[in-house]
């Protein structure tokens, strides 16, 4: 099977640094089902393409199978897995360039940093749904796409055509997103994997998917074929991509009804083998009941991303802001909404990634944005941690999903930029809450591939309180989402006022910040107390969360805190 990736970027032999395969080599990769090799056909100065060969040897690749794997006699050794691009082709790539796939390269990290003049052609891939299928699926990222649906058998045309097309795609793509949509989408076409669909691979998915897949359109289609139709799977990434924020529709969890495949579908734990397995069939031993138990998480429920844009659209109303920043607006998600109400008569949005402000243009269609929706419109590309006059003048400013991202030693720039320059009369933060992460079904490690660190309830009241007493601020919390009895929210979310914005609160109040601080404090001094210093805050405070949510944002309005 074949793959070839051409650029005409000047020179285009810089083609070699990015994918870190040296042009003037044949390089061989020994892998259990095969042989797989990387080769320049041509390597020019204004034209370069880049080969990866697999070479399948299906006795390897029967040996090396588990011996609980389902014998399909000749089915084992006479199928279309050596000639066609499949998950083992998707496998290989992910192996061979696994440096080029995470956007890194010392020699040019500009040109690996940016979109580039691209050509991926791939001669045979079967695609279950089609041509028509590729075109949904790879357009919406940027692509322009040839697909071409190749027949039975040339001599015989009236045989109509095979389920394999050719593929060709051209564009302007930075060349990790490209290779990382590939991994993913090459399985989803072909509807098979040649190996067994286990929880980790929601991880695989989130890293490879996380520029791209929480904004496609076609997500639930991708998600379900890649998990192989595993149902808990499928919820359980369902809710990780809301974790990305803004980027993720209402629609992306709708109520699901299995179908066969699904019901019949064996459940990640169920004792199977992981064996390879080149056939799509599922285990007809296993429980229906079973396959379809949802998986822990608010995945299973609305989604979080939902809940999360609700409360913060509530407090902004409820403080009485009338213009907003939505500082890392991501795809414009909050933006929209914001514009949806007229009371908020001038909107901001800004990011640091050209590319997520490129997606809100669209999904906000400003080409055909009334003049007077447009007017109060404002997006530009900005980074936090640095100074930016564009920042001042809002009433309010939301960091929503943002914090988590940013390097701890450069938050405290943020801290500078957003809370001492810009100085809005209100901050909103949220961020995900650490202690509720043992109700994700299989996840391992943090809920984002991106996210720099997680903070438990009490590091996050701690660094907000060390925000107020700095910045001259003042500050109230609120849960966003189910209010777990032992872990708290899946998000938490800080409502920060201007302490000279109003009275000077009550005594009450000050007491409920002393305490709730100083039960940060002993949660951050030790991360296994976090959860039991967090809940004597919350005690402390005087104000409920579950009870008082909607009087602790009308405190900080009021120049109060909680």
């Amino acid at each position: 099977m074949l793959l070839t990736i051409s650029t005409t970027v000047r020179p285009a032999t810089d083609l070699g640094f990015l994918l870190h395969k040296h042009p003037g080599r044949v390089q061989e990769f020994d892998r259990s089902y095969g042989v797989a090799r990387v080769l320049y056909p041509e390597a020019g100065e204004e034209r370069c393409t880049a080969a990866l060969m697999l070479d399948v040897d299906p006795v390897r690749l029967v040996r090396s199978r588990d011996r609980a794997t389902p014998d399909h006699t000749l089915g084992q050794y006479v199928n279309d897995r050596p000639y066609v691009a499949s998950s083992l082709l998707a496998v290989a790539l992910a192996d061979v360039f696994r440096t080029a796939r995470t956007g890194r390269c010392a020699a040019r990290p500009d040109l690996a940093a940016g979109p580039i003049p691209l050509e991926i052609v791939l001669p045979v891939l079967p695609c279950r749904g089609g041509p028509e299928l590729a075109h949904r699926l790879f357009e919406p990222l940027g692509w322009r796409v040839e697909a071409r649906a190749l027949p039975l058998d040339e001599a015989f045309p009236e045989w109509g055509d095979s389920r394999y097309v050719r593929l060709v795609l051209r564009g302007e793509v930075r060349l990790a997103d490209a290779l990382n949509q590939l991994y993913v989408l090459l399985p989803v076409l072909d509807d098979a994997k040649h190996y067994w669909v286990a929880p980790d691979e929601v991880d695989k998915l989130i890293r490879a998917g996380e520029s791209w897949l929480a904004a496609h359109p076609e997500r639930g289609l991708i998600t379900r074929r890649y998990l192989g139709r595993r149902l808990a799977l499928t919820r359980a990434a369902f809710a990780r991509l809301a974790e990305i924020g803004d980027d993720v529709e209402e629609e992306l969890d709708p109520p699901i009804q299995p179908t066969q495949e699904e019901l019949a579908a064996p459940p990640p734990d169920s004792g199977a083998s992981p064996a390879d397995s080149a056939v799509p069939c599922p285990d007809s031993a296993a429980s229906p009941a079973d396959s379809v138990a949802p998986a822990p998480g608010p995945g299973a429920g609305r989604p979080l991303n939902v809940l999360r844009l609700e409360a913060v659209l509530a407090t902004l109303e409820r403080l009485g802001a009338s213009s907003v920043i939505d500082l890392g607006c991501g795809s414009g998600r909050l933006v929209g909404a914001l514009l949806e109400r007229p009371r908020f008569a001038r909107v901001a949005g800004t990011d640091v990634s050209s590319q997520a402000l490129a997606i809100a243009a669209r999904r906000l269609r400003l080409d055909r944005m009334p003049e007077r929706r447009r007017e109060r419109l404002e997006l530009f590309q900005g980074a936090l941690t640095y100074t930016d006059d564009r920042f001042a003048g809002y009433d309010a400013a939301v960091l929503m999903e943002v914090v988590e991202h940013v390097d701890l030693a450069r938050l405290g720039a943020l801290e500078r930029v957003v809370f001492g320059t810009a100085r809005p009369g209100h901050v909103i933060v949220t961020t995900p809450n650490v202690e509720y992460n043992v109700r994700y079904a299989f996840l391992r490690g943090e809920r984002h591939p991106d996210h720099r660190f997680e903070w438990t309830r009490a590091e996050f009241r701690a660094w907000a309180g060390r925000v107020c007493d700095e910045y001259g601020y003042r500050a109230g919390f609120l849960p966003v989402g189910d209010d777990d009895p032992q872990v708290g929210p899946p998000t938490q979310m800080a409502v920060f006022g201007l302490a000279g914005a109003g009275g000077a609160g009550n005594g009450a109040k000050d007491g409920a910040r002393d305490g709730a601080r100083d039960g940060a404090e002993d949660g951050v001094q030790d991360r296994a107390r976090g959860a039991e210093g967090a809940g004597s805050a919350v005690a402390g405070s005087g104000v409920g969360v579950r009870e008082g949510a909607a009087a602790g944002v009308e405190g900080v309005a009021g120049g109060g805190d909680v």
